[in-house]
């Protein structure tokens, strides 16, 4: 890992995070002794997603090579909305969930960054310093060192204009104003010179760096990293069921890793060299093994094992493994109804009063039929007979055996399964 200021930009280049520089001389010399970086994070939800992992571990590789890391929450941006990199306008968000996003993201940027130290870790919310910003003040202080000619050249609003459909709502042009006002505030209250971004905060941040020459006569710098694409083009972290989130409300620790481990061949390496924090030897070995050893898949392996054990510690990493093992036959234990329902997501499920797990129990006989893996009570005595059928992954010998509060393998789920890949979910309420 690095350990000198200097060294951050060896780091960043050999894994392929350096897009754009707005000078690269300027900026290897700013960086070659402590100084502080800024990333924006937009709090369009209560919790960051892959894309935005990539930038917060950008701040703490900087970070841990000497430099200080603010991370600028969007309280205020948040409620415009950047048209970089959209076709339509985004939907404008209330007060309140705009509050709890900010939260949210706030308490898990602690997780990634070390807040004490003499390069401490920095949160800040652009919302506490355009509060109480009025819009004459704010035209008449900001709004008069951006000419309208400059702004229409940047690729985020050049695309917008140039569709006839949507167009560009004031909202969102002024949007630019707002990012750029975020970047010549910090440099005069926190001495930050240098701005990092994904590659379509480009035109964003070189009008934060005209701004701050306008308004403070100081050289500012900006470099921005690629986008975190799969080999064809898409954003890594969508899927059919939506994005991969950091919180494990949203995300479980399982489907993250299941994520991970699932990587294509030729996109795992491109996202280690981004997401993880593994040496350059031990990347050039995995890239080996791809050819030589493809079906160890160990590159993904590694790939799933630093991430979760990154964003959700030793103990998600270790259910997320537990459950992984679960799909080949473990027995089912220690487990949460998030892990289980994450599993299992596609597996039918059948809704029961707790109730029927008091007294003598719920027959198994009954259960097999009730959750449809089988068609009738002589049919479930069959498969039990002919030891076919598992409760929680252990094999049940007895047509007499009936489901308890014990068989619960979570706080609510017990799993059925019928010979090796049949399964249904009993969920008592």
């Amino acid at each position: 890992m690095s350990s000198s200021p200097g060294s951050i930009l060896d780091e960043l280049a050999w894994r392929g995070l350096i897009h754009q520089n707005t000078d690269a001389d300027g900026v290897a010399k700013l960086l070659s002794q402590p100084s502080s970086v800024y990333i924006g994070f937009d709090p369009t939800s209560d919790s960051l997603h892959i894309g935005s992992l990539l930038q917060l571990i950008t701040l703490r590789r900087f970070q841990q090579a000497g430099h200080r890391p603010i991370a600028l929450v969007g309280g205020a941006t948040g409620m415009v909305g950047d048209p970089s990199g959209k076709s339509d306008e985004r939907n404008l968000l209330d007060t309140e969930t705009l509050a709890k996003n900010v939260a949210g993201i706030e308490s898990q940027m602690r997780h990634f960054l070390d807040f004490t130290g003499k390069n401490a870790a920095v949160v800040v919310n652009n919302f506490d310093w355009m509060k109480d910003f009025s819009f004459l003040s704010f035209l008449r202080d900001v709004g008069k060192n951006f000419p309208v000619n400059v702004m229409l050249t940047k690729d985020s609003v050049k695309s917008r204009l140039e569709r006839g459909d949507s167009g560009l709502s004031y909202t969102e042009f002024s949007y630019m104003l707002l990012q750029a006002y975020d970047f010549a505030y910090l440099a005069k209250h926190h001495q930050c010179y240098l701005q990092v971004g994904g590659s379509d905060q480009w035109g964003n941040i070189t009008a934060g760096i005209d701004l701050g020459r306008r308004m403070l006569g100081k050289q500012l710098f900006g470099l921005t990293c690629p986008l975190l694409l799969t080999s064809d083009g898409r954003k890594m972290g969508k899927t059919e069921r939506g994005a991969i989130y950091l919180a494990p409300e949203r995300t479980s620790p399982y489907a993250f890793y299941q994520y991970f481990l699932n990587v294509a061949d030729d996109d795992v390496l491109l996202v280690l060299r981004f997401l993880s924090e593994i040496s350059r030897e031990e990347y050039e070995s995995l890239k080996v093994s791809i050819t030589e050893r493809p079906q160890e898949r160990a590159a993904q392996k590694t790939l799933a094992e630093s991430l979760t054990k990154m964003v959700h510690g030793e103990a998600g990493l270790a259910s997320a493994q537990q459950a992984t093992q679960v799909l080949f036959g473990a027995e089912i234990e220690n487990l949460s109804d998030v892990d289980l329902l994450a599993i299992f997501e596609d597996v039918p499920s059948k809704e029961l009063s707790i109730s029927s797990l008091e007294g003598d129990g719920y027959p198994l006989v009954d259960a097999l039929v009730s959750s449809g893996l089988a068609t009738s009570k002589g049919e479930a005595r069959r498969a039990i007979d002919g030891g076919g059928i598992y409760v929680n992954n252990r094999r049940i010998e007895s047509n007499d055996c009936k489901l308890q509060r014990n068989d619960l393998a979570s706080e609510s789920v017990i799993v059925l399964r019928s010979g090796r890949k049949k399964y249904a979910l009993l969920r008592f309420q």
